[in-house]
């Protein structure tokens, strides 16, 4: 028994440096925004939506904006996650009022208005489509610190690389929280129920 007694202590000793790592995580976590000031994510933009109307980001203040960059070309990470959010949205109910579902293409050569409306129809009526000339949606990438690069695909096309983060913005156009094709609907939902409420 006494031979077991360090190796007891060991275990103890490394499950309480995981807690205090930890612990100090979530601190710096809770603590960077108050003490270094609000995320420098978003900024003002003007494009077009999927009815050929000019959009600015001040026709949505009032409502929470939930903006996702991609492109309708996209096989698998645009349309999963935009399914996910028509998800979390239904089962946000009348809350989900609150929240303006935005797609910003990155696509803007081939994503024109038409394509994005016919697109977009797929996930139901909540969702707005942006598109614009390249300097357009470059200018408005940077501002939502965004990756996007054109690669060469089979047959002569190309696809686009880009990350994948959902942004919400408060009803000031403020950047509040993100959250990752990981997060699920379910989840997403809840804090999306705690945020907007």
């Amino acid at each position: 028994m006494k031979n077991w007694l360090p190796v007891w202590l060991l275990v103890f000793a490394l499950a309480a440096g995981a807690a205090l790592w930890h612990a100090g995580d979530a601190y710096v976590a809770a603590h960077s925004a108050a003490e270094n000031g609000p995320a420098l994510v978003g900024g003002p933009f003007t494009l077009i939506d999927q009815n050929g109307k000019a959009v600015s980001d001040a026709d949505f203040r009032g409502r929470f904006m939930l903006v996702f960059f991609g492109y309708t070309q996209c096989p698998d990470v645009c349309p999963t996650t935009l399914a996910e959010v028509q998800a979390a949205l239904t089962q946000m109910g009348p809350q989900a009022a609150r929240v303006v579902p935005i797609f910003i293409s990155v696509d803007p050569e081939r994503d024109t208005p038409a394509v994005l409306k016919a697109y977009l129809a797929s996930f139901g009526p909540r969702f707005v489509g942006l598109t614009g000339t390249p300097e357009a949606i470059a200018a408005i990438a940077k501002e939502y610190k965004v990756y996007y690069r054109k690669h060469p695909a089979q047959g002569g096309s190309y696809a686009v690389d880009h990350s994948s983060i959902l942004y919400l913005m408060d009803k000031g156009g403020h950047y509040l929280g993100n959250y990752a094709i990981e997060t699920g609907p379910d989840a997403m939902a809840k804090d999306l129920e705690q945020k907007t409420g």
